[in-house]
């Protein structure tokens, strides 16, 4: 199993003063995920290259674009400082071609899969990818209850990956965390559990504690 890892997700953070609020997030975070939606390829509107270039952190920016056409963002969100570049499987047209380009620009690549979506969808990327994402809601809107149906997901991955990364995105606290894990998700991708929070930092050590 790779490394255990804890990535809020900044659609719940105050974008009004985003870099004070993610340094406070900086001592408890592994990865700091960033949603990127169109508005098309689902209902809602959220940040792009240009907010991302304005932050100022330490910690990866994994970048999940939820778009139609993901391969016109590849290279801002590369300059503007995307450690990862995550892309669905359900909106891209070239599978193969938009994860080398992704990794020709220097960033890992990662592909995401809706709930919906079979897992036999990723068969063929899976071997050239840096990680993938499994989602546990419906993508578009944060604050949804986790979809337990996608765990066997999750563990046809592992057993047939066993050195990938595996985020899991959606629903995650302390108590769904545990299921994920269990089925072989390494990376916990929390938005509302800890962001919104009064405490973020003592919710992203209660999840912690709860996956190692």
């Amino acid at each position: 199993m790779p490394k255990i890892k804890i990535a809020p997700s900044i659609l719940s953070a105050d974008y009004g003063d985003l870099n004070h609020f993610l340094q406070g997030l900086e001592p408890f975070s592994d990865i700091f995920h960033v949603d990127v939606m169109d508005g098309n390829f689902v209902p809602n509107l959220s940040i792009g290259a240009p907010v991302v270039a304005c932050i100022k952190t330490t910690i990866p920016l994994d970048c999940h674009l939820m778009v139609l056409n993901p391969e016109r963002y590849f290279e801002s969100f590369a300059k503007a400082g995307a450690h990862s570049i995550i892309i669905h499987v359900e909106s891209s047209k070239n599978m193969k071609k938009d994860i080398e380009k992704i990794q020709s620009l220097g960033c890992d690549a990662g592909v995401a899969i809706n709930p919906s979506t079979s897992v036999s969808k990723l068969e063929k990327i899976l071997p050239l990818v840096d990680q993938v994402l499994v989602m546990s809601v419906n993508p578009g809107f944060g604050g949804q209850p986790f979809m337990a149906e996608v765990l066997p997901k999750i563990s046809w991955i592992r057993e047939h990956y066993p050195n990938l990364d595996i985020a899991v995105d959606g629903g995650i606290d302390d108590k769904t965390a545990v299921y994920a894990k269990a089925a072989g998700a390494n990376i916990f991708v929390a938005g509302n559990y800890i962001l919104k929070d009064d405490n973020p930092k003592e919710a992203a050590e209660k999840l912690r504690k709860a996956v190692i």
